[in-house]
């Protein structure tokens, strides 16, 4: 193994897939188990969680499975107190979970605006509150704190043409979110980044916006996407993956605070 993260104890969360093939977290799972790291996969749904972890030990890296409801603090707890029981620190928080609910301010219901904020901004609020302690407690101890690295999106920053007010709101919160930590607890040896992932070809978008493009045609939605792309195609879980990696590696030691925009360019587009 390459070893950029060896040594290291990583709890993703969100390590499963929403469906065939490779999300972000399951993809980010891998890539830290592959460069060494130990890796906790937390996931509500325990099967995706044991699938990811059944990869990485497949290639002889080093995992648990977690499966938890992570909306909820004593499942927080419980998973911070595994991680320390199995490990004895935590070096690396990713922070994955996000689901997408297609509507404006108007058309969005209150349930539906409840459920998105209950999801994307609670988990990563209560994951990084349990786990900020442990790392500034390491930092006194031997003088290695930890990263964080939470996952937000360009429609936190732009308008992606489909309305989807809540999923905007609560990913433009986890900036401002992260961007606090990142300056609390600077002098505490704590990083906190984010990546915005721009359009992406992963199991996460299919349910959600396949009637939003195409009519519920798959392949229409995918091939509208990446034409929307400068590059000509939607980014994957992989490039999310490695952006993650860099963030929680030692090579990006002082660098924190930082929106990392991952999008293939078309957040530089106009229109």
């Amino acid at each position: 193994m390459p070893g950029r993260l060896k040594d290291k104890v990583a709890i993703v969360v969100g390590a499963g897939s929403s469906g065939p093939g490779w999300g972000n977290g399951k993809a980010t799972a891998v890539l830290f188990a592959r460069e060494g790291a130990k890796v906790v996969a937390v996931d509500i749904n325990p099967r995706a969680a044991e699938e990811t972890r059944a990869l990485i030990a497949g290639e002889g890296g080093i995992c648990v499975a977690h499966a938890a409801d992570v909306t909820a603090a004593a499942a927080v707890k419980a998973l911070v107190e595994r991680c320390l029981a199995d490990h004895g620190r935590i070096d690396i928080l990713h922070n994955n979970v996000g689901i997408v609910e297609v509507g404006g301010p108007v058309e969005a219901s209150e349930e539906s605006w409840d459920r998105v904020v209950r999801v994307n901004l609670k988990i990563v609020f209560l994951c990084c509150k349990h786990v900020l302690p442990q790392m500034a407690r390491q930092f006194e101890r031997d003088g290695r704190g930890g990263a964080i690295v939470n996952i937000a999106s360009i429609a936190a920053i732009r308008w992606t043409g489909v309305p989807y007010i809540s999923y905007s709101a609560t990913k433009g919160a986890i900036l401002a979110f992260s961007h606090s930590i990142a300056l609390q607890y600077a002098r505490q040896g704590i990083r906190c980044n984010t990546i915005l992932p721009g359009l992406m070809n992963t199991p996460m978008i299919v349910e959600p916006l396949k009637g939003v493009y195409g009519a519920g045609d798959v392949d229409k939605m995918i091939a509208v996407r990446d034409a929307q792309c400068p590059m000509g195609k939607m980014g994957d879980a992989w490039d999310v993956a490695y952006a993650a990696l860099f963030l929680a590696s030692d090579e990006a030691r002082y660098i924190t605070g930082v929106d990392l925009v991952v999008d293939g360019g078309i957040t530089l587009k106009i229109s």
